[in-house]
C-alpha cells in the first residue's frame, strides 16, 4: 500500500503546497494554509456511483418539470425557491444555537404530516446530538414526528449503506463537519474530510434522487467552515442571520439553482420553535409617537421581495481631531463617499461633525437603492428637520450628484402604498406612466432637487 503524503491546502481557494506558507499562493489570501493528508489512492468503494455519461446534444436532452417538495413554511419555502427538490444539495449555516436544527426538525415535522403531497420518507442523521436530545426537543415544540427516522452516526460509509438500504426522500446531515470516512486517516472537520465526505453525499443525492440537508459550521467571521469548494459542490447555499439576544432570526440565500439568490426568510424565535413572520417591513420600521429628525423610511429589494426599513442618522459635533464615521448594517466605504457627495453637490460639509448611522432591525443592506435615504437621514439629523412619517426615499446617487433609477421600482412603491405611505421621493426614470392610487410620486434627477422637497 503507498504511503500517504502530508500537503498544506487553502481553505479558501483548496490550493495545495508542499510546505506551509503564510499566503496562500493561488488566491493570495493570509493565514488559510492548514495541513492535510493527501491519500495515496482514491477510494474504490464509491465507484459504483459514478456512471459512465454518453454524449448528448443539448437540443436533445429531454426536460421534465421539476417536483418541489414544500416544507409547509412559507418563509423557508421562500428562501428554497419553493421548497426541496429530489437530488437537490442545501447547505445551511449559522452560529451555534441560532435554530438551525430547530427549523429543520420544524420542516420535517410538516412534510412528513401534509396529506396533500406524496408521502414523504425522512432520515435525520445527528452527528452532534443524541437521539434523546432532539426527540426531548421535538417534545418541546410539540411536534408530530412519528413518521422521522433518528440515525446517530458519524460514519460515511455506513451512513451511505443505511440510505441505499432505506432509499429516503429526504436526508438531513447534522452536521457535515463530524462526519468521518474510514477511507481518509485525517481527522473529522479537516478540510480532506468534509470535501470528500461532501462530494460523496452529493453524489449519491444525485443518483438516487435524494433531497440532502447538510448543516455546516460557522467560523468566528461568519463564513462557512471547511474549503470554499463546499459552497460550489452543493445547489443551495442558506445563511441564519440575527442576535441571539433577539428574538428575531433571518434566513439568506446566497446560492440557490432553482430559485432567486439574496431571498430572505423572515422568523421569531418562541417557545414553540421559529415562528414564520409574514410582514417584516413592520420588525423594521419604528413607531414613533411624533416625528423625529435623522428618520428616513426606505424600501429595499431582497430577491423578489420588497422590504420597508427604515434609516437613523446621527450628526453630532466632533470631539476629537478626527470625526467619526460609523455605519450599522451598512458598507463603511459608502458611508464616506455619500459624505463626500453630500458636501461636493449638497453644500453640506460634516468634516467637523460625528456622523453615526444605523439600519433598525439589524438587517445588512448591500444595494446603492438606499443612498438617497441615507443623505436624507443625515441632513434631517444635520439640520434638525424631521422628514415626514408617511414619506419613503429611494434611489442610488452617483458621483457627480446624479439619482439614478433602481430594478423594481414600481414593486417598490406599490409595497409602500400598502401600509399606508402617502408620498414617495424617487428617481424621475422610476416614474410609472399610470399612477399608483393612495401615493403621490415625486421624480428628481438630482440630489439638490431631493434636499429640497424635504423643506417643503
Amino acid at each position: 500500500m503507498a504511503k500517504n503524503k502530508i500537503a498544506y491546502v487553502c481553505t479558501e481557494c483548496g490550493g495545495q503546497s508542499t510546505k506551509w506558507q503564510g499566503q496562500c499562493p493561488h488566491c493570495m489570501t493570509w493565514n488559510t494554509m492548514a495541513e492535510s493528508i493527501i491519500e495515496a489512492s482514491v477510494p474504490s468503494r464509491y465507484a459504483s456511483l459514478t456512471q459512465t455519461s454518453e454524449l448528448k446534444k443539448l437540443n436533445e436532452v429531454k426536460m421534465s418539470a421539476v417536483y418541489k417538495r414544500t416544507t409547509c413554511i412559507s418563509e423557508f419555502d421562500r428562501v428554497l425557491g419553493g421548497g426541496f427538490v429530489p437530488g437537490g444539495v442545501v447547505l445551511i449555516g449559522g452560529d451555534p444555537g441560532i435554530g438551525k436544527s430547530t427549523l429543520l426538525i420544524q420542516a420535517l415535522s410538516h412534510m412528513t404530516n401534509d396529506k396533500s403531497q406524496t408521502p414523504c420518507k425522512v432520515i435525520y442523521v445527528s452527528g452532534e446530538e443524541s437521539p434523546q436530545q432532539i426527540a426531548m426537543r421535538a417534545k418541546r415544540l410539540e411536534l408530530e414526528v412519528s413518521d422521522i427516522f433518528i440515525l446517530s452516526e458519524i460514519n460515511l460509509e455506513k451512513i451511505i449503506q443505511s440510505i441505499e438500504k432505506n432509499k429516503p426522500d429526504v436526508v438531513v446531515i447534522d452536521s457535515i463537519q463530524t462526519i468521518y470516512s474510514e477511507e481518509l486517516q485525517s481527522a473529522p472537520g479537516s478540510v480532506t474530510q468534509v470535501r470528500e465526505c461532501s462530494a460523496q453525499l452529493t453524489r449519491i443525492a444525485k443518483q438516487l434522487e435524494v433531497s440532502m440537508i447538510l448543516v455546516g459550521h460557522v467560523t468566528k467571521e461568519g463564513s462557512l467552515a471547511g474549503p470554499r469548494v463546499l459552497e460550489h459542490i452543493v445547489d443551495t447555499v442558506l445563511y441564519f442571520e440575527g442576535d441571539q439576544n433577539s428574538s428575531f432570526r433571518m434566513v439568506r440565500a446566497f446560492k440557490n439553482r432553482f430559485g432567486a439568490v439574496n431571498e430572505l426568510g423572515v422568523f421569531a424565535m418562541t417557545e414553540k420553535g421559529l415562528r414564520e413572520v409574514t410582514n417584516p417591513s413592520a420588525l423594521f420600521l419604528s413607531h414613533h409617537h411624533e416625528e423625529v429628525s435623522g428618520s428616513c423610511i426606505t424600501v429595499t429589494q431582497e430577491g423578489t421581495r420588497p422590504l420597508l426599513i427604515e434609516i437613523q442618522a446621527l450628526v453630532d459635533n466632533a470631539h476629537g481631531a478626527s470625526p467619526k464615521r460609523l455605519g450599522v448594517g451598512l458598507e463603511q466605504n459608502r458611508l464616506s463617499m455619500l459624505l463626500a457627495v453630500l458636501n461636493r453637490h449638497g453644500g453640506i460639509a460634516c468634516f467637523d461633525q460625528d456622523v453615526f448611522v444605523n439600519a433598525v432591525g439589524g438587517v445588512k443592506i448591500t444595494e446603492p437603492g438606499v443612498d438617497l435615504a441615507i443623505l436624507c437621514a443625515i441632513v434631517s439629523s444635520f439640520k434638525d428637520q424631521p422628514i415626514n412619517q408617511k414619506t419613503i426615499i429611494f434611489g442610488e446617487v452617483g458621483l457627480a450628484g446624479e439619482v439614478r433609477p433602481i430594478q423594481r421600482g414600481q414593486e417598490r412603491i406599490k409595497e409602500a402604498a400598502k401600509l399606508g405611505f402617502t408620498r414617495a421621493i424617487i428617481p424621475k426614470a422610476n416614474i410609472a406612466k399610470q399612477k399608483i392610487a393612495g401615493i403621490e410620486v415625486l421624480g428628481i434627477e438630482y440630489l439638490s432637487q431631493a434636499l429640497q422637497l424635504l423643506k417643503a
